[in-house]
């Protein structure tokens, strides 16, 4: 039964980051989102090929599961999420060169930091504060994600505005016990824990594309009609 959760949450994971992904690149040329989307279902689909073939650590696709781990942690589902949800909240629309920066950015330092995984966090070395900066940019991020939910709810996508504040109250729950809170009860694999987090990850991109189509169709009606005083978007 925990296999078949497993693979189920990785599944959706993987459906919704492809779908959406270019969902968002299509419809809206958001290439920040749509990409970063699609980067989490690869990393969502290394990782089920990974746990069919037997989950050895020594395989190639375990360092390319912890690359795209870092890849996301750090920057993508971040700092790129950010600025990607910019477009619907402040009309912020990059050029060329800085989506090509940022996910050059993100490349970096999932080559850089994924090395640190698994490492002892009660030595107070570097893993440890690695760890701490991947909570601080998840915390910093959900900050701006309130703020997001907050123009939801104003622009009277409310419902809406409840899921996004607790699908990312969910991630940043997934975020602390990544590592340093896990589950007692859960076994060596934590299964539990990656099924949960598989699952959040994929809802959480379910509901921000639906919240990021809200907040664009709300400021397309706006535009439309500048004599309407509903909303408070820019």
């Amino acid at each position: 039964m925990r296999e078949a959760l497993f693979l189920s949450a990785d599944l959706w994971m993987i459906f919704v980051g492809y779908f959406y992904g270019w969902m968002f690149v299509r419809r809206y040329g958001n290439y920040l989102l749509g990409l970063e989307c699609m980067v989490v279902a690869t990393s969502g689909s290394n990782f089920l090929l990974w746990s069919l073939l037997g989950a050895d650590s020594g395989s190639v696709l375990y360092d390319v599961a912890y690359f795209f781990d870092a890849f996301s942690r750090s920057i993508g589902i971040t700092l790129i999420l950010i600025m990607g949800l910019m477009k619907v909240t402040h009309r912020y629309k990059p050029g060329v060169g800085v989506d090509v920066g940022v996910f050059g950015a993100a490349g970096v330092a999932g080559l850089l930091l994924r090395q640190f995984h698994g490492a002892d966090l009660h030595t107070g070395g570097i893993a440890f504060w690695v760890a701490v900066f991947y909570v601080v940019v998840n915390l910093l991020t959900a900050v701006f994600l309130g703020y997001f939910a907050k123009r939801l709810w104003n622009a009277g996508a409310k419902r809406l505005a409840v899921w996004t504040g607790l699908v990312t109250a969910a991630g940043t729950t997934i975020a602390l016990a990544y590592d340093f809170f896990p589950l007692p009860f859960d076994d060596a694999s934590r299964t539990i824990f990656y099924t949960a987090a598989l699952a959040t990850w994929g809802t959480q991109g379910f509901v921000y594309f639906h919240a990021y189509r809200a907040l664009h169709d709300h400021k397309a009606a706006l535009d439309a009609n500048p004599a309407r005083t509903t909303g408070t978007l820019a």
